[in-house]
């Protein structure tokens, strides 16, 4: 008895799975027909067999693909390099540093032979279309360059080697004796620290609930204490000195004022850079002006002029320069003993310098992008570095080597602080989120959202409560109790 001949379905979808689908069909089909004729016997059914095994045979999967590109026509080509250059332009563009200050975006735009302004452009709009420009015509050169034979011939035997080649550079003996004051420094203050942890681990549950319950009570009440304009141009940085007396504030405009606190009042503005401030930092011990000698460095300050200042509180001019990076430097801190001042610079890298001598110790590298942050730790033997690349890093000053990467956010890293523990460093990124990471166990503890705009700084509390905080006996350590973040969107 004969079946019915089935009518061929029509199936849509990728050339690969329209040969297994027909593959599957004639499979089925001639076990069907082979079912029906079974007193042809064992023969019939065997040629069956290798007829179907020959069907499947002839599809060759892998060369689906090549004959998918090959249908290609020009125009989808095309459209397609296109597309790729564009995304190669937007990668490039975001690499690129554009002038804040609107006349030299306008210079800028002059020099390159294009409008200075266009219809209904603002500020924002301008700097937009330079940063387009300038990577348009960064790509152009790139294209238009001819490649390097001897490079790529190069490369060609000798990239893997040196992808896994280690180098190092021999440091200076004036280093080696930096690292080994460091090191003696920085072994006291650890001894200190922890036994101050052992005794707070023996302290009593409810006694540690308590203080708990009164720090929150106590930053629940924190309110405005004052305000002041600080200049005709945005304020970039603020650090207030040991005593809590006095704070220091830098501007765009390259000015750094001294005001009182809380009645904001200004005592000494101090003149040195040119370009806008962007590392401002005091030196450990270093109070008001006051009880400052004339000539000592108190604090020091980095710019977008690429100088690093140090000065006096008694003086308006720096009484000392430190010059050597070759981009904008963004941040300084001081290492806890005060002799040494880290920096960190667009050019990216940080270095460290004799503050006495006012000489370069070190010039690190080991960030693919811009540098953006730095820290000490407490105890003075590690330092914390991020910046635009989006990871930070823990570097042992004491030997010089890279002892943790600090990854997890999505974007750049703008602020970083040490915990008075020793062992927490909390980040703050352009993700809108804060990381608090733990050298112990070399992880990511907690991620806090923090705000719903990039988190500009982040700060740990140091130093004790003052006697005025209710519920808290006079002195009561809070270090690291919490931690205060600064963000775009206002809070």
């Amino acid at each position: 008895m004969s079946r019915p001949e089935k009518k061929e379905r029509v199936h849509f979808g990728t050339l690969e799975r329209d040969a297994v689908s027909l593959a599957k069909r004639k499979r089925q089909e001639e076990e069907e027909e082979a079912g029906d004729h079974e007193e042809a016997g064992e023969d019939m059914l065997a040629e069956s067999t290798s007829a179907r095994d020959r069907l499947i045979g002839r599809i060759d999967l892998d060369q689906i693909d090549e004959a998918m590109d090959d249908e290609l026509d020009d125009e989808a080509l095309e459209t397609r390099r296109r597309a790729m250059d564009e995304f190669a332009r937007k990668r490039l563009a975001r690499s690129i540093a554009v002038p804040t200050d609107d006349a030299k975006v306008r210079m800028e735009l002059r020099n390159l032979d294009h409008p200075v302004c266009l219809f209904g452009e603002d500020a924002g709009d301008r700097r937009d279309r330079l940063r387009y420009v300038m990577s348009k015509l960064a790509m152009d050169r790139k294209r238009t360059e001819p490649p390097d034979e001897h490079l790529e011939e190069g490369s060609a035997h000798e990239g893997e080697e040196e992808e896994e080649e280690e180098f190092y550079t021999e440091g200076s003996e004036e280093l080696r004796l930096a690292r080994h004051q460091m090191a003696v420094y920085s072994l006291a203050r650890a001894r200190n620290r922890l036994d101050r942890q052992r005794k707070d681990c023996n302290a009593d549950l409810a006694v540690v609930r308590q203080r708990r319950q009164a720090l929150v009570k106590t930053l629940q009440s924190y309110t405005n204490d004052g305000s002041q304009v600080g200049g005709e141009r945005p304020l970039s940085r603020a650090v207030f000195a040991a005593d809590s007396q006095t704070v220091l504030v830098g501007s765009w405009s390259g000015s750094i004022k001294l005001w009182t606190v809380p009645q904001c009042k200004e005592v000494r503005a101090y003149r040195g850079h040119t370009d806008r401030v962007g590392g401002l930092a005091f030196r450990p011990h270093a109070s008001g002006p006051a009880d400052s000698a004339n000539g000592s460095v108190d604090f020091a300050s980095g710019g977008a002029d690429k100088c690093i200042f140090l000065w006096s509180l008694a003086k308006e001019t720096p009484v000392g320069t430190l010059a050597g990076h070759a981009n904008r430097v963004v941040h300084v801190d001081f290492h806890p003993s005060g002799q040494y001042l880290g920096s960190a610079s667009y050019d990216g890298t940080w270095r460290l310098w004799d503050v006495a001598t006012e000489r370069e110790l070190l010039l690190q590298e080991g960030h693919s992008r811009e540098l953006f942050c730095l820290r000490f730790q407490c105890d003075g033997s590690l330092v914390a570095t991020a910046g635009l690349d989006g990871v930070g890093r823990v570097w042992d000053v004491r030997s010089g080597r890279s002892v943790m990467s600090l990854e997890g956010h999505a974007k750049e890293i703008f602020g970083l602080d040490w915990s008075p523990n020793g062992f927490h460093v909390a980040t703050g990124s352009a993700d809108n989120t804060v990381r608090v990471f733990d050298l112990r166990k070399s992880e990511s503890l907690c991620q806090i959202p923090a705000h719903k705009s990039m988190v500009t700084d982040v700060r740990f509390f140091h130093g004790p409560f003052p006697a005025s905080a209710s519920g808290l006996e006079t002195g009561a350590s809070g270090c690291g109790q919490y931690l205060a973040t600064a963000s775009n969107d206002g809070l």
